[in-house]
């Protein structure tokens, strides 16, 4: 189970009770599915294309905009077990870590892509809980074909595809 917390930082698109509800699922799905045995706590950033931009450069030293930035709190070996002793907890919720996702870049994919904007924020989601989880592609072909099929079978078990 989660504890999603939302900070709605844009104006660019309308956050909606289904877009959350999805999100919700997703986390739970992606949770489930890695067999994990706790609850998390996990903070979701929604913003725009400068302030994604903004925090890639601060955090990244990459001056441009991109759709979604995962900040784990946990360290994870790669048998997925977690390595942190003394993990932050709020109250039952261990802390897993931050999402920040630009919606106006999420709607631009959707576009992009010919799917939902729905699709591209639960993709997004399902993504960067993966990572939030430990698991990483940059530099690595198969990490990103393992997170993708993981993804892939996330949203397909939700009946999240692509239309």
């Amino acid at each position: 189970m989660i504890d999603l917390i939302i900070e709605n930082a844009q104006d660019k698109e309308e956050w909606t009770a289904e877009l959350q509800r999805t999100v919700e699922e997703v986390c739970n799905a992606v949770l489930e599915s890695e067999e994990c045995d706790f609850d998390a706590q996990i903070s979701l950033t929604l913003v725009d294309n400068e302030e994604i931009r903004e925090i890639n450069n601060e955090q990244r030293g990459i001056d441009r905009a991109t759709d979604v930035l995962s900040f784990p709190m946990l360290e994870f070996d790669e048998n997925g077990d977690c390595l942190d002793a003394d993990y932050e907890m709020d109250g039952d919720f261990i802390v897993l870590g931050d999402i920040v996702i630009s919606m106006e870049k999420a709607r631009e994919q959707s576009r992009e892509f010919g799917h939902s904007f729905l699709r591209e924020i639960a993709f997004l989601t399902a993504h960067s809980m993966l990572h939030l989880l430990g698991y990483d592609h940059v530099d690595d072909p198969e990490g990103e074909r393992i997170m993708f099929a993981k993804q892939d079978a996330v949203l397909n078990g939700l009946g999240i595809t692509r239309e």
